[in-house]
């Protein structure tokens, strides 16, 4: 399938998302919402004709993602935008609770809903020329796609309020003290590390790397006994199948055949 904001390729094993609308700063219209809901629907079905380890998303020219379209926004009413913002959280839901580890490759501004857009993702690597913020309030508005929800339980409720009322943006650098990105690069490196970062996920044992990152995400959102009740159930369903080819293939000095 042909998109017109969205670039989809596939590198071997790993899946590698571009937001193609440099012109406008690649920022989020109805059309990008469609366009990504149909992508997901390709990969999780499979349709897109590859059984993709990892997913990597990344924009083009200078932003990542630099906001929400306001040009689409501005005549919206209050009901309208309600429905803007449950289709951005769905979608970017979709995407957070995808089986596949998702890598943000983070190439220059994650402003408003671009920030959010990082946010849904399970890895964050920045260039160094990259800027994170919510900006939201320098407009009178509040995050629409989660931005609220998710920036505390990544950066804690300090760091998030302080972006979240401020308004400010922050360096790739700032972003990387908070854990807001786990790595930074220099721009010209950004793509190279990510794909070896993904490369190695996609060797690791596939069903293990999906139930690692299904585990975790359910673990946080429940008590601490309940996630490790979960893990201690998806422990034991590695026996007996991919587990076990790992532990025979790291005794017989062999690789594993995944």
């Amino acid at each position: 399938m042909s998109y017109e904001i969205l670039k989809y390729s596939i590198q071997e094993k790993i899946g590698i998302i571009k937001i193609d609308r440099p012109s406008a700063l690649n920022a989020l219209n109805s059309q990008f919402f469609h366009e990504m809901n149909l992508l997901l629907d390709e990969i999780i079905t499979g349709k897109d004709g590859e059984n993709i380890r990892v997913l990597v998303i990344t924009g083009e020219g200078k932003a990542f993602v630099a906001g929400a379209d306001i040009s689409e926004m501005k005549d919206m009413n209050s009901e309208q935008a309600r429905e803007f913002s449950k289709t951005g959280q769905s979608t970017f839901r979709r995407l957070e609770l995808l089986e596949i580890p998702v890598i943000a490759a983070i190439n220059g501004f994650a402003l408003g809903g671009g920030c959010e857009l990082a946010l849904a993702c399970d890895i964050r690597v920045a260039s160094s020329k990259a800027k994170f913020g919510q900006p939201e309030v320098n407009l009178g508005l509040i995050p629409g796609y989660g931005g609220t929800q998710r920036l505390p339980r990544i950066v804690g409720l300090g760091n998030a309020l302080h972006i979240l009322m401020t308004g400010d943006m922050i360096s790739a650098d700032e972003a990387l003290r908070m854990g807001l990105v786990q790595k930074v690069t220099e721009p010209e490196q950004l793509m190279e590390t990510v794909i070896q970062m993904a490369n190695k996920i996609a060797s690791r044992g596939p069903i293990a790397v999906k139930r690692v990152k299904s585990v975790a995400r359910q673990g946080m959102l429940n008590t601490f006994e309940i996630g490790c009740a979960l893990e201690k159930e998806r422990f034991g369903d590695t026996f007996g199948n991919e587990g076990t080819e790992g532990m025979h293939a790291f005794l017989e000095k062999r690789e594993p055949n995944w």
